[in-house]
This record gives structure tokens, C-alpha cells and sequence, in this order.
């Protein structure tokens, strides 16, 4: 039976969750700017609660962003160092399909604008629709002014709006939503999710190519080195 770690720090949030034998178990605080203190601890008490080891896992996946430029490179430095040291695959996850993802396990929403506050007056934005229980990227996701932040061109029915983009920006975005839910941060127990669709699908790469995806051009995406031992 398939065995996936899950770990976000693309934002305020820092979180890890767990599949074990069919079971999900995760942990979740708000802790901006203590998440490289405490990620490796989450992780490791996360592990022992479930008498699971690191030799166990079949993959690890990450919030890969956008997000937080030392966020994501936190989450990244930690799984490059455990997957390489593992010899473990890696699947990578947007942190806007996270919000999605979500907004469908907590309000049932089945179409959502993801909008992630960009800071410099711009948002990062995606829009996503459930498929057999999986959000799906519809469109492209981006970094824009919030008056650009549009549904797509064949939106129906109603949407529902997920993240701090909406919460900084609600009286700007183009974009009209039914509901929203303006504080959303994504959850790693989300993330684990979309990356069970991921890994049934065979999506899973090799450590190195764990990179940031952070919308902006002009921010540069080296290769993360790997941290010291767990």
C-alpha cells in the first residue's frame, strides 16, 4: 500500500500530512516566519505518531508555489535533502490547485478561483474545476493586477473565490464570485490529495527536478541545495 509524505510552507501556513496503510493524518499551524525551525520537527513527530519510518515512503510532495519566495524554497530544500537521501521520487503540486482542492473538501465548491496575494499589487491566480474529485487547472495559472483577474472565457454556474488574493484585493478583482473565503491557506492534507491523483498517474520526478514555480520572470529558480541531515 502506497506510502506519501506531504509538506507546504508556500505561505503563512506551515503544514505535512500523511498517507499510510489507506490512512490520512496531517498537521497544520499558521506560523509565519518559523517555518524552517519547524518543518523538520513536523515531519519527524508527524512519522513517529504513526510508527512510520523514512524508509517507508514511496514519495514526497510539495507545494512547489507560487507563493512565498523563502517559503517555497524552504519546502524545496527540505525535500530535495530527504529524496535524494531516500532515493525517493517527488511530486510537485501548485499551491493554487491546493487552495482549490481545498475549498472543494471544506465548502464543496466545485468551481473556484484560487488567488494567492502576490504582494507588489498583484495577485497570483488560477482557476480550477472538480473532476471525479480531483481540481483541475482550467486555463493557465498567473501573476496580474487584480483588475485582470478573470474567469474563463466559458465559466458557467457559480464559483467560488479561495485565498488572501481576495481578501487584499476582493474590490479590485474582475472576477465575480458567489462565495468566498478570503483567509484560506493552503493545507497540506489537500496537497497529499491531488497528489494521490498525481502519483496513480505516474507523475512522479526525480529529485532533482523538485524546482520553485514562482510566476514572476524576473525571479530567478536555482536548483535548491540539499539541508543538512534530518
Amino acid at each position: 500500500m502506497t506510502t506519501l509524505l506531504a509538506l507546504d510552507t508556500a505561505t503563512e501556513a506551515c503544514s505535512v500530512a500523511l498517507l499510510h496503510d489507506g490512512r490520512v493524518t496531517s498537521h497544520y499551524e499558521v506560523i509565519p516566519r518559523l517555518h524552517a525551525q519547524r518543518l523538520l520537527p513536523m515531519i519527524k513527530a508527524l512519522l513517529d505518531s504513526q510508527g512510520v519510518t523514512l524508509s517507508a515512503l514511496d514519495a514526497i510532495a510539495f507545494g512547489r508555489g507560487p507563493g512565498a519566495f523563502t517559503g517555497v524554497r524552504i519546502a524545496i530544500g527540505v525535500v530535495q535533502g530527504l529524496a535524494f537521501a531516500l532515493d525517493r521520487p517527488v511530486l510537485p503540486v501548485s499551491n493554487l490547485a491546493v487552495l482549490a482542492q481545498r475549498s472543494l473538501r471544506e465548502h464543496g465548491a466545485s468551481q473556484v478561483a484560487a488567488a494567492i496575494d502576490a504582494r507588489m499589487d498583484e495577485v497570483y491566480w488560477g482557476c480550477y474545476r472538480a473532476e471525479q474529485g480531483e481540481m483541475r487547472l482550467v486555463g493557465a495559472e498567473a501573476v496580474l493586477a487584480p483588475e485582470q483577474a478573470l474567469l474563463p472565457t466559458d465559466a458557467t454556474s457559480e464559483w467560488f473565490g479561495a485565498g488572501t488574493g481576495w481578501g487584499t484585493f476582493a474590490p479590485r478583482i474582475a472576477a465575480q464570485v458567489s462565495a468566498r473565503d478570503d483567509g484560506m491557506l493552503p493545507h497540506a492534507e489537500d496537497l497529499l490529495s491531488l497528489a494521490r491523483f498525481a502519483w496513480a498517474r505516474d507523475e512522479a520526478v526525480v529529485a532533482d527536478q523538485a524546482q520553485p514555480i514562482y510566476l514572476r520572470d524576473k525571479v530567478a529558480t536555482p536548483k535548491m541545495p540539499p539541508p543538512a541531515g534530518f
